[in-house]
């Protein structure tokens, strides 16, 4: 007994079940028609009383969704016989009419195609017959119409130039990018060196640039720079600060005053005699 329920767990013992397979109705089911009276059973959505008409069951907004099934549009398909798609009529023998009757498309043919007008051509034959005016150059083109020919191919296809025979066509590799020189600081060093150079041929160029001669003055350029002299005004000042001689007395007497007089102008012929014998001169 405990053999056979532990079979019975076991579920690698169990065996496999088969595969429903379908049928081709399954598959492939025939197309749904619109319901009829035949095909209404008691307890359907779609049951009515009274008289009831089959066209009833074509109108989609009176038909019901029956429960479990899809929708009902009413429309009437035809018949089983009836092939979907385009048909193609014609010869259809498959290989052997293939091989027998081979249908080779014929090119139609084209329809001449009206040719340039060369205007080049006109205007220079009008120019030479002396024709100015807009309406003696369109009576020129009226009676001399010349066309560009197909054969003359100078006018749209222009020869290509020679290429050696071991050029390379696209786009060239960039260059690798120099990190040494950016390691180095070569940029910099690059960038001083022209600065160099420029400064240097700057100089060159003062230096030999070519100096005018003498510029003579003339009554124009001498009247230009002449600046007439402006007579300036005495400032008016109010009589009470006009300067005045001092007043102001500190002798007590006249002989005193006198007596002051005469030692400063002793002292001053004795300071002007030593300074001429030190050959020292006063500023």
């Amino acid at each position: 007994m405990p053999e056979a329920q532990s079979s019975r767990q076991d579920p690698r013992r169990r065996k496999k079940k088969q595969p429903v397979r379908r049928t081709v109705s399954q598959i492939c089911p025939p197309p749904r028609r619109p319901l009829t009276v035949a095909d209404i059973r008691p307890g359907m959505e779609n049951e009515r009383l009274g008289v009831v008409r089959d066209s009833m069951f074509q109108n989609p907004l009176i038909v019901k969704a029956e429960l479990g099934k899809p929708r009902e549009r009413s429309y009437t398909l035809p018949g089983i016989d009836f092939n979907y798609g385009l048909y193609v009529r014609g010869l259809d023998g498959g290989v052997p009419e293939a091989l027998g009757h081979w249908n080779v498309f014929r090119q139609q043919p084209t329809c001449p195609h009206e040719l340039t007008r060369n205007y080049i051509a006109m205007n220079r034959g009008a120019v030479k017959a002396g024709l100015v005016t807009a309406q003696e150059n369109f009576l020129y083109r009226q009676l001399n119409d010349i066309r560009i020919s197909d054969q003359d191919d100078r006018h749209v296809k222009k020869e290509m130039p020679s290429l050696p025979p071991n050029m390379t066509f696209g786009v060239v590799a960039r260059p690798s990018t120099p990190f040494f020189d950016l390691l180095q600081h070569r940029c910099q060093q690059l960038w001083a060196q022209e600065q160099k150079a420029t400064q240097k041929a700057s100089k060159l160029e003062k230096k030999h640039k070519v100096v005018l001669g003498k510029l003579y003055e003339t009554r124009s350029s001498q009247l230009r720079k002449y600046k007439p002299p402006v007579k300036l005004d005495a400032l008016w000042h109010m009589p009470q600060f006009q300067k005045v001689p001092p007043h102001l007395d500190t002798f007590f007497t006249e002989a005193d005053r006198q007596r002051a007089i005469k030692a400063h102008q002793e002292e001053h012929a004795v300071r002007q005699g030593t300074l001429r014998m030190g050959n020292y001169t006063h500023p």
